[in-house]
């Protein structure tokens, strides 16, 4: 259980999400506290509850709809900056600021994709076949050749030579000759 909760969690912007329903409800229930916690009335509370709810709705939509998570936090945002004017503060600074937060986080989530982890075997396997599959095609295209055999172009390979040590092989193939003392 513990498992899928952590799994649940970590495919969506969850602490994004958190904050930004945490500063919805802050939000929203500052207008609706006894006279003496608030410091205006009438009006004035409608588009906090309305600012609060929106938020609240944000962050559960970066849950349950990650994709979303683009259009919630810019939405988060916005309504978190716009109760800073129009709902007692914020909510007394908190809310816009966990509200700020929230939607940033969830505007900044970035889903990741697993990776499976490579063994020190799965590598030697995988540079092993590289190596034979490229072996195996400059045999099957004819770049070498045996020396005398006609080459696709009609070119005849010249026989190779193999020069004695210090001395310099010229363009025909053939070492030179060894100087006398």
């Amino acid at each position: 259980m513990l498992l899928t909760w952590r799994r649940w969690r970590r495919g969506r912007p969850f602490w994004g999400g958190l904050a930004a329903v945490l500063a919805g409800a802050e939000i929203c229930a500052i207008p609706l506290a006894p006279l003496k916690i608030m410091l205006q009335q009438g009006i004035a509370g409608i588009p906090s509850v309305l600012m609060g709810l929106v938020m609240i709705v944000m962050g559960l939509s970066a849950w349950f709809a990650p994709h979303y998570r683009g259009l919630a936090g810019v939405l988060t945002v916005l309504c978190a900056a716009a109760a800073l004017v129009m709902s007692n503060l914020g909510g007394f600074l908190i809310g816009t600021t966990i509200g700020i937060l929230g939607g940033s986080m969830i505007f900044a989530w970035q889903p990741v994709t697993p990776t499976e982890p490579e063994t020190a075997a799965d590598t030697a396997i995988a540079a092993t076949t590289a190596t034979a599959a490229a072996t195996t095609a400059v045999a099957e295209s004819g770049a070498v050749s045996e020396p005398g055999t006609v080459s696709e172009l009609g070119t005849v390979a010249e026989p190779r030579t193999v020069a004695e040590p210090g001395a310099l092989a010229e363009p025909g193939g053939s070492a030179p000759a060894p100087s006398e003392p």
